[in-house]
């Protein structure tokens, strides 16, 4: 009797400008049945090393984060969803758990370990690892929010937990990373402002300081050396600036 084959399964992945990265996420989707990738007006090589690699390449103006990764799982043609970024990649061992988890899904969506690679060292405590990411998902029972910024994807289902790591490359440098950061947080206070929330001086100092107590000492982040440290550094301050420039918002409109 032949063994069950495994759910066909699409991988999804938005772009721009991810040229020096795309290749080798694509890479490592060539188990997929298929691969779609969305790109919001690269200005870059990204098109044509995703069509190279094999993937259909779909234009798409930005929506935001949520809203854009819901357009590229609703483009695909199976209902088994990889969704990754162009700085994500799956190795071997994460590979192998999705192949034998599809073979017989006991869940609607599954978790997986991502380790961020960061100052040049792949992390191993604090924010760093391991930073569960729920990514493989069955679109029936689950897909993205529609959050402009830091998504997540919502499960009318039970969900598992997958082995073998998710490896990310979550910043080519230390100032593209604090670029990225600093407008993730404007995109999260006006987000904030929009659903009615304000920010007390109270969330501006104990934000930080519970996420920097949580990462650094509780989940072990000084055990990786100074990347670890900078690390939950930079996201105990990107937590402060969130409710500041909240603050900021609300103190302009009643102006």
């Amino acid at each position: 009797m032949r063994d069950p084959s495994p759910a066909q399964v699409s991988a999804v992945v938005i772009t721009l400008n991810a040229a020096s990265q795309l290749e080798a996420c694509l890479t490592s989707l060539k188990f997929c049945a298929e691969i779609v990738v969305v790109d919001s007006g690269s200005q870059d090589e990204t098109r044509e090393i995703a069509q190279r690699c094999g993937a259909r390449v779909i234009e798409q103006a930005w929506l935001g984060f949520g809203p854009q990764k819901r357009f590229g799982v609703a483009q695909a043609r199976h209902d088994w969803i990889l969704a990754l970024d162009a700085d994500e990649r799956v190795t071997p061992e994460l590979q192998a758990q999705i192949e034998t988890a599809l073979l017989a899904p006991e869940h609607g969506a599954y978790r997986l370990p991502r380790r961020n690679r960061f100052l040049g060292r792949w992390l191993r405590h604090g924010e760093g690892y391991p930073d569960f990411v729920l990514r493989l998902f069955d679109r029936r029972r689950a897909n993205f929010s529609e959050d402009l910024v830091h998504e997540k994807v919502l499960a009318q289902c039970s969900t598992g937990t997958l082995r073998g790591d998710l490896l990310h490359e979550s910043a080519e440098t230390l100032l593209s990373y604090l670029e990225k950061q600093n407008r993730y947080t404007t995109l999260q206070a006006e987000g904030l402002r929009r659903a009615g929330r304000r920010s007390t001086p109270v969330m501006v100092v104990m934000s930080p300081l519970v996420r920097f107590c949580k990462f650094y000492f509780l989940k072990l982040g000084f055990l990786d050396g100074v990347p670890g440290f900078v690390h939950v550094a930079i996201g105990a301050f990107s937590s402060m600036m969130k409710y500041a420039k909240l603050a900021e918002l609300t103190l302009r409109s009643e102006a």
